[in-house]
């Protein structure tokens, strides 16, 4: 295998995988080159305006070795090799689109997909989520020291510039919050927003590469409830509290409910806390899955849904989906 640097080295949190490999400048045009068919080498480097023969040949060979392409050997005189674009790979370009939507948002302006701000801002996201910052920064501002309470399995320094690469691609911020004298820190809307660019990586890795990135998991699905589900927004007159629940899955553990305890005052979504299992009049409840379909398409027929006031939970889960670009 030709080993790219874009390319984790071991295993990463669900949805990493993908996302490391699209950091990379040539992988989205090497894929979205053969959409119209299959290509012999020589073409594809035509259509890429001439980029490096053996930077090329080694990012095919690493896409081919993901199974994202598939080499053609075709008969003739002289034999021709072709690469043709698999079902994996149109998976990736599924998620190359919701990147590159994703960077469109950016608060400093659009940013090009396959640039090096480009590259920054994916590899900063996928540091963040990995080491479980982006998560911990969801659930209320921290100050490095506190993070660093927080998170056990990272170093101090390791800590310290993943922030640093977060704060550079306006992923965190400095927080607003009064009375702390250590200086905290919160996720941005745009960091917000990386939510489905996150789900649709972890659901791709899940349906095409489960043999090298570990799955979503009930966790995960935590994270993106406490990242997005504040940027939901309901009719004025919606107001009340729901539960947003993950289900476990068959052969694990579901005594710990992992979940999200929502308020909504007049169509804002005012609390959005990890749950401790209290009960609420309302609820959506389901497996990874079903979570992952109704954040990435709002279809909230995929879930259970009950209680006294089903539309408000309802409202949350479409508003959810809304609010991701």
């Amino acid at each position: 295998m030709n080993v790219d640097s874009t390319l984790p080295q071991a295993r990463v949190r669900a949805g990493g995988t993908v996302l490391s490999l699209l950091a990379g400048p040539l992988c989205a045009p090497i894929l979205r080159a053969h959409l119209d068919g299959p290509l012999r080498l020589p073409d594809l480097r035509e259509r890429l305006g001439g980029a490096a023969q053996t930077t090329l040949r080694g990012q095919v060979g690493n896409l081919r070795d993901l199974g994202a392409l598939e080499r053609h050997v075709r008969s003739g005189m002289p034999y021709t090799v072709e690469n043709e674009l698999t079902d994996t790979g149109y998976g990736i370009l599924a998620v190359a689109d919701a990147v590159e939507a994703w960077l469109e948002r950016a608060p400093q302006g659009p940013i090009a997909f396959g640039s090096e701000p480009a590259k920054g801002a994916i590899r900063a996201l996928v540091a963040g989520w990995d080491s479980t910052m982006l998560r911990a920064l969801a659930a209320r501002p921290l100050s490095l020291t506190e993070l660093d309470n927080v998170i056990s399995e990272i170093s101090y320094p390791a800590i310290e510039r993943r922030l640093s690469a977060m704060r550079a691609a306006k992923q965190v911020e400095a927080s607003l919050q009064d009375g702390n004298p250590a200086k905290p820190y919160e996720v941005t809307k745009w960091a917000r927003q990386a939510v489905r660019p996150l789900v649709a990586a972890g659901r791709c890795e899940c349906e095409h590469l489960a043999e090298a990135a570990d799955p979503l998991t009930r966790i995960d699905v935590e994270a993106a409830f406490l990242l997005a589900t504040p940027l939901a927004s309901l009719p004025a007159n919606a107001s009340g509290a729901c539960l947003l629940a993950v289900s476990a899955d068959d052969g694990e553990d579901g005594s710990r409910l992992v979940g999200v305890d929502v308020e909504v005052e007049r169509g804002e979504v005012v609390t959005c806390s990890a749950s401790v299992g209290t009960e609420s009049r309302s609820w959506a409840k389901g497996p990874v899955e079903s979570w992952t379909t109704a954040i990435l398409k709002g279809a909230s027929s995929s879930l259970e849904l009950g209680g006294e006031d089903v539309g408000l939970v309802r409202g949350v889960v479409e508003g959810i989906h809304s609010a991701l670009p």
